[in-house]
């Protein structure tokens, strides 16, 4: 890959914690990690997002960061984190970790010492007020779990600020220390041979709080500063940002107002992942053409990261209230199903109804529109959730590896465990695991293996363009192009049940001998493309023709 690597490639997000035990503790760790790299490597995965490294007293799942130099001991050491670089790169595979630094722990010594005394040298790193806020109670990120965005602290004898939760103190980014301390971080990590960053609460990184002051004004030429230090301590670094702001407001993220990519090179797209949601829960496209209709243009280098499901909950808040209901009815029914007022806590197979053509159809369809795939951990087997357990957790349970005892995934008593295994129903490991589905040519995992590889013999679908193919269409159908250097792909994806035929002979005169790369089922050979069939909930990938 070249200096866009990240365009072409397939991001697979893990927690160490819950992948693989090595030393048998009931936590996974790095030379776990490091044990199932060839595994990765065959499903086609080419950049790894790791979540949370670093030690932490594990309040908020690893985000509430007690040291940014290190890792966590439960993982490993520096040492074992460097050897994962290594062995990942000889397998082909980038590894870029989560940057949580809208925050830290109130663990963390810099706090410790600031609330220690008003001369501490690291008072003014987090963000105080003498006087109770009258935005106290505004700005929650967690409603429901938080009640405040300020608390006072006896110790320091002031109040202090924090955009999540009371043990995780904002940093304050209008202090130059505090900018030069991330930078120093980002430096530390990228030296180790990290290829860059996924940067958490971004929107929250660049806001310059005034106590009383809900709308804060954001500083976003801190990141064409981090863009500016990133590339010049690795060139082909990549930050790829976590900001759920309004439509209008994206392009600003990518770069400033005269069209220079000069800021973050990759954002999550949200209202893209919620309209997915919301043609799903209809059956019906238009959501996605809206989505694809109404995405603001980039500048050059700038790429959209898409997904089904992450590490968090699947956020509707990009929806209205009408929307958001149609997805609640149709994939999160009970009320144990939803968290936050705003999203739902489930994995991808059980919304579904564990209906292998209908999860390929999502797949499909998330990976072949425009920008850079992410896939969940546990989502290429169809794992399910355990909504037992508290929160986010939900989703963040052991990866199944085997039939063994602990799905394989430790030999660490049960009680022990980090998080427990799913054991019970359908979703059970002994029912859905690596080992079954590697045995298994029609397996879910088979497919992800086989739909991996066609998506990277076709660049054009994350480094071209997008467009809908506007034409009458049967009820369900989306059709969409590639275009790129490398040729032509037209895919067909039908939310719908019914079986279809499609009309695409106005592309008839693009066309190069047109062959099927990807199908839910043999169609035959393509020939002409005024009577294509589609079967319900079927898709076709088609190559329409090659670069010259």
């Amino acid at each position: 890959m070249g200096d866009r690597w990240y365009s072409e490639a397939v991001v697979y997000c893990l927690d160490i914690d819950t992948y693989a035990d090595s030393d048998g503790d009931g936590v996974g760790d790095i030379p776990g990690l490091i044990g199932r790299l060839d595994y990765l490597a065959r499903l086609g995965v080419t950049c790894l997002w790791l979540h949370p490294i670093h030690p932490s007293p594990n309040r908020d799942d690893g985000y509430d960061v007690t040291d940014f130099y290190t890792v966590d001991p439960r993982f490993g050491t520096l040492g074992d984190f460097a050897e994962l670089l290594h062995q990942a790169r000889n397998r082909g595979i980038r590894v870029i970790i989560d940057l949580v630094v809208n925050h830290t722990s109130d663990e963390h010594p810099w706090f410790q010492s600031a609330r220690s005394s008003p001369d501490s040298p690291y008072r003014d790193w987090y963000v105080w007020s003498e006087q109770e806020p009258p935005d106290r109670k505004q700005g929650m990120v967690f409603p429901g779990e938080q009640k405040e965005t300020w608390s006072y602290d006896r110790t320091a004898k002031a109040w202090y600020y924090h955009r999540f939760y009371r043990f995780q103190p904002d940093l304050d980014m209008a202090n130059p220390a505090v900018r030069a301390e991330v930078k120093k971080i980002m430096s530390f990590w990228l030296q180790l041979g990290v290829s860059g960053f996924r940067m958490d609460a971004v929107p929250f990184i660049i806001e310059l709080t005034e106590p009383g002051n809900p709308n804060s004004p954001k500083d976003l030429d801190f990141l064409t500063e981090l863009r500016e230090h990133v590339q010049w301590r690795r060139g082909d670094a990549i930050l790829l940002a976590e900001a759920n702001v309004e439509p209008d407001q994206l392009p600003v993220y990518f770069g400033d107002r005269g069209g220079s990519a000069n800021r973050v090179h990759m954002l999550f797209d949200f209202m893209l992942n919620g309209r997915l949601m919301l043609a799903l829960a209809r059956e019906d496209p238009e959501p996605v053409i809206e989505a694809l209709r109404d995405t603001p243009m980039l500048p050059t280098g700038g790429q959209w990261a898409t997904f089904l499901r992450n590490h968090d909950e699947i956020d509707l808040s990009r929806l209205t209230a009408e929307q958001r209901n149609q997805v609640y009815a149709r994939f999160g029914p009970d009320e144990q199903m939803r968290l936050y007022n705003r999203g739902i806590r489930r994995r991808l197979a059980p919304m579904l109804g564990n209906d292998r053509r209908w999860i390929e159809l999502a797949y499909a369809l998330q990976f072949s529109l425009r920008g850079t795939p992410v896939l969940r951990y546990g989502e290429e087997i169809g794992m399910g959730e355990d909504l037992s357990l508290p929160g986010r957790h939900a989703i963040r349970t052991p990866m199944q590896w085997s039939f063994k005892e602990n799905a394989g995934f430790s030999t660490a008593e049960p009680g022990k465990l980090v998080r427990p295994v799913i054991d019970k129903g359908e979703y059970g490991y002994e029912k859905v695991n690596v080992t079954a589905q590697r045995r298994d040519p029609r397996s879910l995992l088979a497919w992800f293996e086989r739909m991996i590889r066609t998506l990277r013999e076709a660049p054009e679908i994350g480094s071209g363009s997008t467009t809908h193919i506007d034409v009458p269409m049967p009820s369900g159908v989306l059709a969409h192009r590639a275009d790129g250097p490398t040729g032509t792909m037209v895919f067909l994806h039908n939310l719908g049940t019914d079986d279809v035929e499609v009309d695409l002979s106005l592309l008839q005169a693009e066309a190069d001998q047109p062959i099927d790369v990807l199908t839910d089922r043999g169609y035959g050979e393509v020939g002409k493309l005024e009577r294509l069939q589609l079967a319900g909930r079927g898709y076709r990938w088609i190559r329409l023709r090659r670069g010259r």
